[in-house]
C-alpha cells in the first residue's frame, strides 16, 4: 500500500483508473468538466438517464474514456450544498470498497475540487487513506489456500502537497492500526490466546526502538495482589499475562497517557456460562485489548513527541475445577473486595486491577476499552461506544475526536445513586449491579479504581465487531483514541 501526494493537474494525468467526484445538483466540478470536454462523455446524458445521480455513495464507472485515461470512476457526493464530514465519509467508503473489489492496484485520485464543511485538504487525503487501508484488508491467516495479499497505489491530486502528505501518512497509519486491530480479534481463540497477545507486543518492540515492552507472570500479578485478575483465569490452562507497551517519545519527565485494553481472549462466560448460540463471537471479547495494540502501532509509526503507555489485561474465561464460582470474594490490587456474583461479568475485574496498575505512572489521563456489557448495544446500538467518565475535559475531547473521526462516542451518567447498586453484605463492591442500567453499573465498578487520575471508560460491545455475513472485527475505536492522543502531543506538561 502507498500514498503519494501529487500537483498534477488532470489535463497532465495519464491513467488507468482515474477517480473523481460530482454531487446531486448536476453541477460539474473542475475535473467533471474536463472530462467531459476530452471525452465521449456527456454527463448531461447520464444525469438525465439516471445511470448517474450524484447521491452519496453512487459509484458509476466508464471505460476508455480517451487516449490518457482507460477507466474513470465516478463516486457521488450528495448535495453540494449540505457537504458534511457524515456524507463525505459514506462516499469514500463505497469508493475504497468498490477499489478493493475490483482488485485495481493503481489509482489517482482527483478530489481537491470537493468540499466539505468545516474539512481541510488534508483531513480529506486522512479519511481517504484511512479508509482505502481498511477497504483492502483481507483475514487469510486460518486459510489453506493463501491468497496474496493485495496491494495498491495512490497518487492523491491536491495544490497542497505538503498538508496532504501529512494526512496520507496519518490516515495510512490509522488504518494500519485498525487492521492490526481486526487481525487480532478475527484470530480464534486456540490461536489468540494470552500468551500469543505477549508475544505480539514483544514484536511491537522489536520494530519500533521507542517502544518497549514487559509482560508479568501470574506469579508477579499474585506479588502485586491482582486477585481480581487472577479470578478470571483461575479456571483455563491459559495462564493470564499483564501485557505493558511504552511508547517513549517525549522527555522521561512527561507524564504519558495510558490506554487499558480488555485482553479476554475467550469468554465461556465461566460457571456462569453463556448459552451456545453465537458463542463463537466471543473471541472478539478481547477487541479492546485489539483496540490498544492498534492504536500503540499507530503511534509507532507516527512518532509524535509524547509518552504513551498501552496495559492489556489478558485471561481466558473458562469453567472447570479451578475456576472462580458465584460467590467467591477476591481482593483486589487495590485492597478492596470484591464479591463475584456472575462470573460472567468477568472484564471488569481484569480492568479494575489493570487501572490499579496504571496507577504507578502519574498519567495524564487514562482511557480504558473494553467489549464490557450487552447493555450499552441495546442502549446504543453499533454506532456509537459509550463514554463514561470522572473528567468533563477529557469526556469532550474524547466526543469531539469522535466526531472528527466519525468512530463516535456517546456520554453517559456516573452518578452516585447508580453505585448503591453494587452494594455487597460480603464484601466492599459486588461485581454486578442488577438487571437495570448495567453499562453504567459496570462503569460504577470500574470508577472505584480510577479515582486517581483522569479516566474515561469506552464500553465498545456494540462497535467492535459485524455479526452475519460480514462477520469480523471493525478495528475502531482506534481513529478516535489516535486523534485524541495525537491531539494531546503539544499540550503534554
Amino acid at each position: 500500500m502507498m500514498f503519494t501526494a501529487k500537483t498534477s493537474r488532470i489535463e497532465q494525468i495519464k491513467s488507468d483508473c482515474l477517480v473523481i467526484g460530482v454531487h446531486t445538483d448536476g453541477e460539474l466540478s473542475e475535473n467533471a468538466i474536463y472530462l467531459e470536454q476530452n471525452s465521449h462523455i456527456s454527463f448531461a446524458d447520464l444525469f438525465k438517464s439516471k445511470e448517474l445521480t450524484g447521491k452519496a455513495g453512487e459509484i458509476l464507472t466508464l471505460h476508455q474514456v480517451n487516449d490518457r485515461i482507460k477507466k474513470v470512476i465516478i463516486v457521488g457526493f450528495g448535495d453540494k450544498n449540505n457537504a458534511t464530514p457524515s456524507q463525505y465519509r459514506s462516499s469514500i467508503q463505497a469508493c475504497a470498497k468498490h477499489l478493493s473489489n475490483k482488485n485495481t492496484k493503481k489509482a489517482n485520485v482527483c478530489f481537491d475540487d470537493i468540499s466539505v464543511e468545516g474539512w481541510s485538504e488534508q483531513d480529506k487525503a486522512q479519511y481517504c487513506a484511512q479508509s482505502i487501508t481498511h477497504a483492502y484488508y483481507q483475514f487469510t491467516a486460518c486459510k489453506s489456500n493463501k491468497v496474496a495479499k493485495k496491494s495498491f497505489a495512490v497518487q492523491y491530486h491536491s495544490k497542497s502537497t505538503k498538508a496532504v502528505n501529512t494526512g496520507l501518512n496519518t490516515g495510512y497509519a490509522t488504518g494500519l492500526g485498525m487492521n492490526v486491530a481486526r487481525e487480532l480479534g478475527n484470530l480464534p481463540g486456540n490461536i489468540c490466546t494470552p500468551k500469543y497477545l505477549a508475544n505480539e507486543a514483544r514484536k511491537l518492540a522489536k520494530a519500533h526502538k521507542s517502544v518497549t515492552t514487559k509482560i508479568l507472570s501470574e506469579k508477579q500479578m499474585k506479588e502485586l495482589g491482582m486477585g481480581s485478575l487472577l479470578s478470571v483465569s483461575a479456571g483455563s490452562i491459559e495462564p493470564a499475562q499483564l501485557i505493558v507497551m511504552e511508547y517513549k517519545g517525549a522527555a522521561k519527565t512527561e507524564k504519558p497517557h495510558v490506554l487499558v485494553g480488555k485482553g479476554i481472549t475467550f469468554d465461556t462466560g465461566g460457571i456462569s456460562i453463556k448459552p451456545s448460540g453465537t458463542m463463537d463471537e466471543m473471541k472478539f471479547d478481547m477487541c479492546g485489548a485489539a483496540s490498544v495494540f492498534g492504536t500503540m502501532n499507530t503511534i509507532a509509526t507516527l512518532a509524535p513527541k509524547m509518552n504513551v503507555v498501552g496495559i492489556v489485561a489478558a485471561a481466558e474465561n473458562m469453567p472447570s475445577g479451578n475456576a472462580t464460582k458465584p460467590g467467591d470474594i477476591v481482593t483486589s490490587m487495590s485492597g478492596k473486595t470484591i464479591e463475584i456474583l456472575n462470573t460472567d461479568a468477568e472484564g471488569r475485574l481484569v480492568l479494575c486491577d489493570a487501572l490499579s496498575y496504571a496507577e504507578r505512572y502519574k498519567p495524564q489521563s487514562v482511557i480504558d476499552i473494553a467489549t464490557l456489557t450487552g447493555a450499552c448495544v441495546v442502549a446504543l446500538g453499533s454506532q456509537a461506544s459509550g463514554l463514561f467518565s470522572n473528567n468533563e475535559q477529557l469526556s469532550g475531547e474524547l466526543v469531539s475526536a469522535g466526531e472528527k473521526t466519525g468512530d463516535r462516542t456517546w456520554p453517559m451518567p456516573l452518578w452516585d445513586e447508580y453505585k448503591k447498586q453494587l452494594k455487597s453484605n460480603f464484601a466492599d463492591l459486588a461485581n454486578i449491579g442488577g438487571r437495570e442500567a448495567g453499562s453504567i453499573t459496570a462503569a460504577c465498578f470500574l470508577s472505584y479504581f480510577a479515582e486517581s487520575y483522569p479516566w474515561a471508560h469506552l464500553d465498545i460491545a456494540g462497535i467492535a465487531w459485524l455479526s452475519g455475513s460480514n462477520k469480523g472485527a471493525t478495528g475502531r475505536p482506534v481513529p478516535m483514541l489516535t486523534d485524541y492522543l495525537l491531539s494531546k502531543e503539544n499540550t503534554t506538561k
